[in-house]
């Protein structure tokens, strides 16, 4: 039976380097090469021999090549690389439908939670959006001493004590931009990872940053996938104290993963562009507009003359512009009746468009009125719906209008389909709440996934509430219960699992070099004190790359609870105790769940180790599971 341990790559989250380093080796295995690292035998990539296969003068460091580079990009380039330390702890006390729903609200760290969602998620997100701060000089909280990305989490948000303070990022700063730029590069480039072939991901931005951000987007997703710079209009009044400028809008930066495979979804037509369509004629194919059949561009069918049915001959097209169809095809279109030529039949002639004919929606256009998407007005107005405030201090000034937020998701995704969707900058939970309002108006089943970090929020604490995280919790859970109250025949997903980041529950080793006796017994148990069944369980599906919301089902057997996960893909007993005497009865009923349920890959199955009486329950037990089939038999 193998002991999954603190550095064991199964209770890690992914390697991103593994990966990488496997994706070469598949390509190029001459690529790669054994070397010591750090004093220790490993793999190390052969820089002379990808010169060779690229050519010398295509592989370079020189200092100057085109691109954007600031002072601790090494850094945060090797962050989005390095696991995760840590776990998420359910909380279905805080959760809505928590045994059915689909979608998570995860409070922690984006940073710590994206690279512990890549087993889980990677290559599975339809539609990434995200309304990271705009550095504007106080909103700015994330911080850059990364030496214990976890502990560091628990010291910001207070949940340890001694810790430092979050603090501002100051126009004063002499690093203004490449603190922003340290922050937000390795969550794009976790965020790519997620992505599915055909997935996008939409990214709100001010002027503060947004240079910035194309050109980081550009490295990341690379600059052919780059899709549209979005002007959304946020305010429906200008600012008359403004300096110099109102500041009308904010940008929607938009990048798929692949532009060949992803396309926008057509908007719906609205009632204004379908009542340009009549039938004047009374033409048996319904409503037509008419189209221009002239062009400023030649087209090499030339202006030559046409004579109308009431006689009047026009010599050919106004000044300056051609006809678009040649004279045979205007008649063969002429003799199918799809000419117009005015009530009189004397006007120039114009083709019938019929309503029929056209796409059943029309093309984003690159401009967002408020009229059509909201305005950060409407967005504080839907919050104010959802959530009670204690007071209007802590009223958010920005938050996005849940039209704006439909408008992506029409693009983005389809009703058809369990697409995902992920927004790690969270923020009042805007986003499901939009999500959920889709899916009750077109039958969608879209799930989502929404990461916060708890910052403080002083004088919320009359609603019970301290940090962001407690409002979006609320927000959503509102909004859920406003749709079910507005149909009681809904049978929508408007629930939520909620969890939240903290240390992994495995106890690293971490001896005490004055007294070495004690910490090699406090390390007989693996798992760290107060952490239950439920909480080591969802560890397991993180670290094993299960889906968070994946069905669980219990079943007792000698009065130990046997959990069977997806299926049997995964069957853990995490009890504390496993006596001799119970080693038989347990195998055999786990090996009768297990061919009861049938799963279709591979079973892994899990115990506590400090729970068997000795190492030979602990071997007979694996020697029965094998025998029958279930070969990956580990221990915590």
């Amino acid at each position: 039976m193998q002991k999954l341990e603190a550095h064991s790559p199964e209770a890690q989250s992914a390697d991103l380097v593994a990966s990488n380093i496997e994706q070469l080796k598949a390509l190029f295995p001459e690529l790669i090469t054994e070397s010591l690292i750090d004093g220790k035998p490993g793999v190390a990539v052969n820089v002379d021999v990808l010169k060779a296969l690229v050519g010398d003068q295509t592989a370079t460091d020189a200092d100057e090549k085109y691109g954007l580079n600031w002072h601790g990009k090494r850094r945060a380039r090797q962050l989005a690389l390095t696991p995760s330390t840590g776990t998420l702890r359910p909380c279905p006390e805080e959760s809505v439908d928590w045994d059915t729903t689909q979608n998570l609200m995860i409070e922690g760290d984006n940073l710590e939670v994206l690279k512990l969602l890549q087993k889980s998620y990677a290559g599975r997100v339809k539609l990434i959006y995200i309304d990271p701060p705009y550095n504007t000089g106080k909103d700015f909280v994330y911080p850059d001493n990364f030496q214990d990305n976890i502990r560091n989490y628990l010291e910001l948000t207070g949940q340890v004590e001694g810790g430092r303070k979050i603090s501002s990022n100051t126009n004063a700063s002499g690093r203004f931009h490449t603190d922003w730029l340290n922050m937000i590069y390795p969550r794009l480039k976790l965020a790519h990872s997620l992505l599915r072939d055909d997935g996008v991901i939409f990214v709100s931005i001010a002027d503060h940053e947004i240079h910035n951000l194309r050109a980081v987007m550009n490295e990341i997703f690379g600059e052919e996938n780059f899709i549209a710079c979005v002007i959304w209009q946020k305010v429906y009044s200008p600012k008359n104290t403004a300096r110099h400028f109102s500041e009308d809008h904010d940008y929607i930066v938009v990048y798929a993963k692949n532009a060949e495979t992803w396309m926008p979804r057509l908007l719906p037509r609205t009632e204004e562009m379908e009542a340009r369509y009549a039938n004047p004629d009374n033409d048996p194919r319904g409503p037509w507009k008419p189209g221009d059949l002239s062009a400023r561009n030649y087209y090499g069918e030339g202006t030559y003359p046409v004579v109308c049915p009431s006689g009047r001959r026009i010599d050919g097209p106004p000044s300056g512009r051609y006809w678009v169809i040649s004279e045979t095809k205007l008649k063969d279109f002429d003799a199918d009746n799809r000419i117009w030529w005015g009530h009189d039949g004397s006007n120039v002639p114009a083709i019938k468009r019929f309503l029929t004919e056209v796409k059943d929606g029309r093309v984003a256009q690159t401009l967002w009125t408020y009229q059509e998407v909201g305005h950060t007005q409407e967005g504080k107005k839907e919050l104010l719906a959802s959530v009670s405030f204690p007071n209007s201090d802590v009223v958010f000034d920005t938050p996005k209008p849940k039209r704006l937020m439909r408008r992506i998701l029409q693009l983005a995704t389809s009703p058809d389909s369990e697409d995902l969707v992920v927004d790690f900058f969270a923020g009042t939970g805007t986003t499901m709440d939009a999500m959920f309002a889709q899916n009750a108006e077109d039958g969608g089943k879209r799930r989502c996934i929404l990461v916060q970090l708890p910052e403080p929020m002083p004088g919320a604490e009359k609603a019970g509430w301290t940090t962001i995280a407690d409002v979006t919790r609320a927000r959503i859970r509102g909004a859920g219960q406003r749709l079910r109250g507005a149909d009681p025949a809904f049978a929508g997903d408007v629930g939520f699992r909620a969890f939240r980041l903290d240390t992994s529950n495995i106890r690293a080793w971490n001896p005490n070099p004055v007294d070495l006796e004690q910490s090699l017994f406090n390390h007989q148990d693996h798992l760290l004190e107060g952490r239950s069944e439920a909480d080591v369980l969802f560890e397991l599906l993180l670290k094993l790359g299960l889906d968070l919301c994946v069905p669980i089902e219990q079943r007792s057997i000698r009065d130990k609870t046997i959990h069977a996960v997806g299926g049997g893909v995964l069957l853990a007993c995490l009890s504390t105790a496993i006596a001799t005497d119970d080693v038989e009865a347990v195998a055999q009923g786990i090996v009768a769940w297990h061919e009861e349920l049938a799963p279709a890959g591979e079973t892994t199955c899990v115990f506590r180790d400090s729970a068997f009486a000795d190492d030979v329950a602990k071997t007979n037990m694996a020697a029965i599971l094998e025998q029958n089939g279930i070969q990956n038999v580990r221990s915590l």
